[in-house]
């Protein structure tokens, strides 16, 4: 499989985030993600990781009942990151 270049990892990083304002309050499931972007989960996880270190995602593992989610995900942007994608639109 050939190697995806940072340039084009960065974009998809960008999507990421994109698709994340666009359906804020909502938190969608790593898998929602991955289906949204046409990509791998395991690659879209990796991504969404790397995202969650530098602060600009919250993942979510807990239900709004407060059981821990044993398998999945949920993923939120962060406050400052809506607030900076609000100032620009």
């Amino acid at each position: 499989m050939p190697k995806i270049s940072k340039q084009k990892i960065q974009k998809i990083k960008e999507q990421i985030l994109f698709y994340l304002y666009s359906t804020f309050p909502n938190q969608p499931f790593t898998s929602d993600i991955a289906t949204e972007l046409a990509r791998d989960e395991e690659f879209i996880k990796i991504q969404l990781i790397e995202l969650e270190k530098e602060k600009l995602i919250i993942k979510i593992n807990r239900n709004p009942e407060g059981v821990v989610y044993l398998r999945r995900l949920r993923w939120r942007i962060s406050n400052k990151v809506h607030e900076a994608y609000s100032e620009n639109q």
